[in-house]
């Protein structure tokens, strides 16, 4: 299973980093060929959604499934802290989760913002020519 949260990983990193560039000010004369790339990536990458949620009932599954060493002699230390490090896993998984739902969120958001000022500032300038 470590293949598909290195994946998730890449998959968020990668919208942060178009993220970053959208936002960052000084590159507009990037910013048309950025917004385009990331226009074409962001349905792509709407995969991303249905496998975090996939990757989410992984996690509920394990969690449903893990056995419990609440009891003292219930479980010797070293089956303690392989309980203790799946949830640790388990609960960097679901943050990782969280940032890519939110990074592809932004990145959508950001791009349909900039693709609606571009679109409003081609507007004012064809009623400038007019006038």
């Amino acid at each position: 299973m470590a293949l598909e949260w290195v994946v998730l990983s890449y998959a968020a990193g990668a919208e942060a980093v178009m993220l970053l560039l959208l936002t960052l000010p000084g590159l507009e004369s990037l910013r048309r060929g950025l917004v385009s790339v990331t226009r074409s990536m962001l349905r792509p990458m709407l995969s991303v959604v249905p496998f975090c949620l996939f990757l989410l009932a992984d996690i509920y599954w394990k969690f449903e499934t893990l056995p419990t060493c609440e009891e003292e002699h219930a479980c010797s230390p070293s089956e303690h802290l392989r309980h203790e490090k799946s949830v640790m896993k388990s609960h960097r998984n679901s943050v990782l989760i969280a940032s890519a739902l939110v990074f592809y969120w932004l990145l959508y958001s950001v791009t349909g913002l900039i693709v609606r000022i571009e679109d409003l500032s081609q507007r004012v300038e064809k009623l400038r020519h007019r006038e």
